[in-house]
């Protein structure tokens, strides 16, 4: 595994280095920095598999670094974050942030996200060789996996790499009710052991993202169980 590298920027230099110390036991190389325009340089030198991401930080908060560095090659981001406030998650799932994690959490939560986004690193490369490639087609929706495109009657929308997959997911059974779980199975790549109320509030956040983007009645709720794409009525 000490090919996979992860950085990560945290201004507070004892979670920074307690975080940094666990992932390398795990088997991570991990590079470490401690302000906004370093972690966008160092991104940039280090293309690091995954980024874990505090959202405050000295000279640029997280949100513009996660801003800054999606727009020049999407990596996985996860976002550490001291607060809980739904918009705030939003904003952050907005400018490219894959997940996040609310502080204070603990050090095997963080290592059993950083495990999950790099399967989906793994996963979206194969599935790129094998998946099919022409578009799928919901109404007006037009969902193009080979280019990873999407448009609304004739319209692109700009979807973060998670909508993305996400907004896949639901388009390829149309009016299919898909679990929380198997969403963060299939999108995600965390196993049944991880499924618990935080990761239910990361699927739920990023459908909140999507059904913006996307306009009201895309995305049907079934309270209890999950979500499914159909055309508006």
């Amino acid at each position: 595994m000490s090919d996979r590298r992860v950085l990560v920027v945290e201004d507070d230099r004892v979670i920074n280095d307690q975080l940094a110390e666990r992932l390398r036991a795990e088997g991570y190389a991990v590079d470490q920095v401690f302000d906004g325009p370093t972690a966008v340089t160092a991104v940039a030198e280090t293309r690091p598999d995954v980024v874990l991401l505090d959202v405050m930080l000295p000279g640029l908060d997280g949100h513009e670094v996660c801003r800054r560095i999606q727009s020049e090659r999407p990596v996985p981001v996860l976002m550490l974050t001291a607060r809980d406030d739904e918009s705030d998650i939003l904003v952050g799932l907005g400018v490219g942030a894959d997940d996040y994690l609310t502080k204070p959490f603990r050090m095997r939560e963080v290592v059993a996200r950083v495990a999950a986004l790099m399967r989906r690193v793994d996963r979206a490369a194969e599935l790129a060789a094998t998946t099919e490639r022409s578009p799928i087609s919901v109404g007006r929706l037009v969902v193009d996996p080979g280019r990873r495109r999407t448009a609304m009657g004739g319209t692109q929308i700009h979807l973060t790499p998670t909508e993305f997959d996400l907004l896949v997911c639901l388009a390829r059974e149309p009016g299919q009710v898909l679990t929380r779980e198997r969403l963060l199975s299939e999108v995600w790549g965390w196993g049944e052991a991880a499924v618990n109320g935080v990761a239910s509030r990361t699927v739920d956040s990023h459908v909140k993202a999507l059904r913006h983007k996307l306009g009201a009645g895309w995305i049907r709720t079934v309270h209890g169980v999950g979500y499914a794409l159909e055309v508006p009525a």
